[in-house]
This record gives structure tokens, sequence and C-alpha cells, in this order.
């Protein structure tokens, strides 16, 4: 859920007032105490406005203040907010950004409410509370949603190319030759002339349609990108949670990359340059793509853009050299600014977003998957009601093999090192062995 999660919101600020008159953030008046509450997905901004309504009536001397920002404003404005110090009391947050904000105690750690009110961390989906533990050992989020990657496609196109769901169900990959899902993606791909990929006679520098759509290098994290093969591949970013080591030069990382840079080169994927500054759900759906992975959380976008020239549909990501899928499992929560003048009201608000109460609400949705179980459960049918069958991005979760996101101090200084280089390579100036020496700088700001 990184930026590549937002790119269908607004950039633009949406205030909404739940109850009664626009107050301050985290005000105090006759009627009760108006708790200041931040998000940026648009698309939930209904579901959490009825949670809010809900909570009001729960709790009639607290009402909350909900404020939806597109992504940029949003982390402006919060990062802005600890400076002048009027921030959101509360505010979702992200792990991208998680480690700066817990080491500069910019959020309230929540163990001493959590065992107060015997709040039972076990009805969360497995590793998601984990997520939002510190490099202390406390608790700062109650997780609130979860998400997984899978492979969006253009039913129409695979029907015209004779693979069925089973067979795109059943993809395997490897970094010599891509295998199955290397094959799947050059039949998929098509000239301007009608030749495939692995036909004769195709043309790679006049692509009409990509059999997989680039987003991006990936950074370094590669969420929807890469990930999905390098954990298969026996790779892992780092040398556990919170961990003092990053692997980026293991040749099971820069084996992989470099075999993913190759459908670039064989006209499979777009160019770098292609790519930049154009929406891959675009893409898809306008025909110039057939395969593209990416999050759970873009589930609706991607329905809605159905036409009558695209189909859209789930297949899972393939297997790889370990014999297994692989799902990075990432997952968002609601932090407490430290400076809030009301963090007992705020904690009530953080409870009861982690609540069945409010997660079954979201689930209703269709938007996303909360992390309650029984709320996931719940959205499951929810999309199924809208004809979406969601069980490629569930079966990592049933299946048990997601990996969760890498969480380390020094989390911007090693995207600002990695991310240009991965650019680099994918635009085809340097190799992955580039990533070596940088890996060295990476860990040499751990010692």
């Amino acid at each position: 859920m990184k930026k590549n999660r937002l790119a269908i919101l607004t950039l633009a600020a949406i205030p909404l007032v739940l109850t009664g008159c626009s107050a301050p953030a985290g005000s105090d008046s006759a009627d009760g105490t108006t708790l200041s509450y931040g998000l940026w997905d648009a698309n939930q901004l209904p579901a959490y406005e009825q949670c809010a309504a809900d909570f009001h009536e729960a709790n009639p001397t607290i009402t909350v203040d909900v404020e939806q920002l597109g992504w940029d404003d949003y982390w402006n404005k919060i990062n802005t907010g600890f400076v002048s110090g009027e921030n959101f009391d509360v505010f979702t947050g992200h792990l991208a950004n998680f480690p700066e904000f817990m080491l500069n105690e910019q959020i309230l750690p929540l163990d001493d409410y959590i065992k107060a009110d015997g709040v039972d961390l076990s009805i969360y989906q497995a590793g998601l509370a984990d997520l939002w533990k510190g490099s202390d050992d406390k608790q700062y989020g109650l997780p609130k949603d979860f998400d997984t990657v899978a492979l969006f496609y253009n039913k129409q196109f695979t029907d015209a190319a004779g693979l069925t769901a089973e067979q795109l169900g059943a993809l395997t990959w490897n970094p010599e030759d891509g295998g199955s899902y290397e094959a799947a993606i050059a039949h998929l791909t098509v000239d301007k002339n009608g030749v495939r990929g692995d036909e004769p006679g195709f043309d790679k520098s006049n692509v009409e349609t990509y059999g997989l759509w680039m987003e991006n290098s990936g950074g370094a994290d590669g969420q929807t990108q890469w990930a999905y093969l390098t954990q298969t591949n026996g790779w892992t970013q780092t040398n556990g949670a919170w961990g003092d080591e990053y692997n980026f030069d293991d040749p099971a990382f820069q084996d992989t990359i470099d075999w993913w840079y190759s459908l670039v080169e064989k006209g499979y994927m777009p160019t770098f340059e292609a790519q930049t500054g154009i929406g891959w759900a675009d893409q898809l759906s306008a025909g110039k793509a057939a395969l593209v992975g990416n999050g759970s959380w873009m589930t609706g976008a991607v329905f809605g853009s159905a036409s009558d020239t695209f189909t859209p549909a789930i297949a899972p990501t393939p297997v790889g050299p370990s014999g297994e899928r692989a799902s990075m499992l990432n997952g968002l929560a609601d932090n407490i600014w430290a400076g809030t003048d009301h963090p007992d009201e705020s904690w009530e608000w953080v409870k009861y977003l982690g609540s069945s109460a409010c997660q079954d609400v979201v689930a209703e949705a269709a938007v996303v998957f909360p992390a309650i179980t029984t709320a996931t459960d719940a959205a499951v049918e929810a999309f199924a009601a809208k004809d979406i069958d969601v069980s490629p991005f569930i079966m990592q979760v049933d299946d048990d093999t997601t990996f969760l996101y890498s969480i380390t101090d020094h989390r911007s200084d090693v995207l600002a090192l990695v991310t240009p280089v991965m650019e680099s390579i994918m635009s085809g100036k340097s190799p992955a062995s580039a990533l070596t020496p940088v890996n060295e700088e990476i860990n040499a700001l751990f010692k």
C-alpha cells in the first residue's frame, strides 16, 4: 500500500464534519470533545463516516471530525503538524512512515490502554498487529485493514489468447527462463500488426498490447512489482523485523531483477520511460496491457472500469522456485498523535476503529479487507455480491504464503539510495549488480 495504492484518489482536500458544526482539532465545548481524524482514501470515506456517526451515538460526549486529503497533501499536513503543534488527534498510519514517527516519539504507544481495556489482538489476521510493534516492543496501532497482491487481467484478452482461468491460476516462474509465467506474458503481448510476442515476426518496437505492465521500478520494496517473485526465489529484504542488515546484494534478488528487466528487452513490458506518469489501471482498461500485478486495494477501481472491451478478472501470483506463491502482507493502523490534548478520547476512537463494530461496516463497503478475520470473511462475501471473485488475494492468507512488510530504522535513507538505482536498472542503464555497492552504503547506516 505505497503511493501506488492511491493513484485513483483525489488530490484535493475534502473535509467532512460528521456531527454538528466544524470545530478545531481536539477541541472542547459544552457538548463534549471533538476529535480530528485524518485519512487519505476517498473510497473509504462513506464507511468511516458511518463509523464516526455510530461511535458518536454510543459516546455522545465525543464527536469525530473526519478530514480526507489526497496522499501528498495528507502527509504534508501530518509532518507540518508535528512541527506546528496542530495535527490530527488520530490519523491513518502507513508502515513506510511508522519507524520515523515511533523513533521521534510523535505517536503514542497503546499498551497501557490495551491492557486496561482487555483488547484482544488475536482477533486480527496473523501478523498484522506485529507490524505495528516498535523497536521498543510497544504497540502503536490496532490493525484496520490489510492487503495482498495478485494479477489483474482483461478476460477478453486471455480468452482471445486461449488462456483459461485455470491455466492462469497455475502459472510457475523461475529467473532462468521465466517459466510458464513468461510464456503467458509473451503470448499475451501483441504488436500493432497483430503478431504475438511468441510468434515469428513479432515487432517489439511497435507493441499494441504489453503482456505485463511495468508500474515504476518498485523502489526498495517492490510490493506490487517484483516482491512476489523475489520472495519465492529465496530472498528476504532484511535480516528480520527491525533488522539492521539489507540484502540487495543477494544473487537471488539480482537475478530476479535482471529477469524482470529482460521483459523490457524482449518487448513484453514497456520501458521505464514509456510508463512514467501513466496510470497502470488506465492502461489495463484501455487494452494497452493484458496483465498487471497489483494490490487488493485497487479491486474496486479496476472492476469499476469494466466496459464492452474490458472484462476485469484476477489471477493469483505465480508459483516460484520455492514451490509456493508469495505476497507481501501489508496493513494499515490508526495512530494517536503524541501531542493530542485528548489521548483518552482518542484511544476510545482508535479502539472503536479496531473493533468489529466499525470493521463490519467497512467490510460491507467492499473496498478493502478489514483486519479482523470475521470482517475479512464478510468483505469477501460483499465482493462476491458484486460478482467479484477476490479469492486470488485471500488464498495467500489462507495458504500462509504471505510475508510481512519490512520495517527498519533509516527507511527514508534506504529509499533514497535504492530507488534511483532501481530506476537506472529498469531504464537499461545499469545491471542489477549495481545494487551491491548501494547495499554496502545502506548497511553502513546501521553501524
